[in-house]
């Protein structure tokens, strides 16, 4: 079980700005960002290579979620939607997830 099927199941804390029946948003806990959000589905997805075709419509959802989060957190000027996808991208939990980071300058390469 990992770090956010806990989080989704409340067995550990976290803060929470976002619940649906498909997606939980919360804080990161090491911010590189003023605003640092992790999306993320509760169907149990171990990363974008794992993703199937019925899988189409739950990231739409997401993707969605991710706009009103960043209106609601007043990054109209611009934001960063990141995902990664295995160990050498530095994916370090086997979960799905989206990375929504904002409130500075973001700069290019990342990393």
């Amino acid at each position: 079980m990992t770090i956010f099927k806990k989080i989704i199941d409340r067995e550990i804390p976290a803060d929470i700005v976002y619940e649906d029946e498909e997606c939980l948003a919360f804080r990161d806990i090491n911010p590189q960002a003023p605003v640092h959000l992790l999306v993320i589905p509760k169907k149990e997805i171990s990363a974008v290579d794992a993703l199937s075709p019925e899988d189409k419509t739950l990231v739409g959802h997401i993707f969605l979620v991710i706009q009103q989060l960043a209106k609601e957190f007043s990054l109209e000027d611009g934001f960063r939607v990141v995902t990664n996808n295995g160990l050498l991208a530095g994916q370090t939990v086997p979960h799905l997830h989206f990375h929504l980071l904002g409130g500075r300058p973001l700069l290019w390469p990342p990393g």
